[in-house]
């Protein structure tokens, strides 16, 4: 048997939360975890602060029924079949999206945030680690850099954004000893970040999210 893979074309989507204005100071790029969609996801930014902050949400490109053929549509960034294919897949999607925003802001002088939530989190790390848009700040919530990323090729890149690690204290996927043993993973590749915990469950906690805001 022998595969071949093709590209084409495919429509994908993605949300925006406020209006672009003379006011507004940050732009953030929020990617969901696994099994969740953008249009739902984007809501726990909702009470960021309107005038000063433009939200884009991009959607996984696999949208699948998280349970039998009828139930609730859910969406994931990748899986393990055909991982490389399905990684530059959605790196290329999060540029053309980072392109159309950037463009639209026409030279406005604005701080880009970028966020991954849970499987998000590797998601914005090899997206950013192609080395094609410009950010300031990296928040990676629940989640972790991906095992797999080469720093050596990579550490200019993320040593020159402002990174935060952020983990609920009761989050029912990361215990204590995962969280220290990121810690030390991005300490030994001497990787700038900053842990931020806070009292809570595998979830965007709002008063935490609006504390961190006002530090980026």
């Amino acid at each position: 048997m022998q595969q071949k893979n093709i590209i084409i074309p495919k429509t994908a989507r993605y949300f925006i939360l406020n209006e672009l204005t003379d006011q507004t100071e940050h732009v953030w790029f929020v990617c969901h975890g696994y099994a969740q969609l953008a249009n739902y996801f984007i809501n726990n930014f909702d009470e960021l602060d309107k005038n000063k902050n433009l939200i884009i949400a991009p959607e996984g490109l696999h949208r699948f029924y998280w349970k039998g053929f009828s139930e609730r549509v859910v969406a994931s960034w990748m899986t393990k079949e055909d991982r490389e294919n399905d990684i530059l897949d959605y790196v290329n999607y999060l540029n053309v999206v980072y392109t159309e925003v950037i463009s639209s802001l026409k030279n406005k002088k604005v701080k880009i945030n970028v966020l991954g939530f849970s499987q998000g989190t590797a998601t914005v790390c090899r997206w950013l680690a192609s080395n094609k848009v410009k950010a300031d700040s990296l928040i990676l919530w629940a989640g972790a850099f991906p095992p797999d990323m080469n720093f050596e090729k990579n550490k200019e890149v993320f040593n020159k954004l402002k990174t935060f690690v952020v983990v609920g204290d009761a989050d029912e996927f990361i215990n204590e000893d995962e969280v220290a043993k990121h810690s030390d993973f991005l300490k030994k590749n001497e990787i700038a970040f900053e842990l931020i915990r806070f009292q809570g469950k595998h979830e965007i906690n709002k008063q935490t999210l609006n504390d961190l805001q006002k530090r980026l």
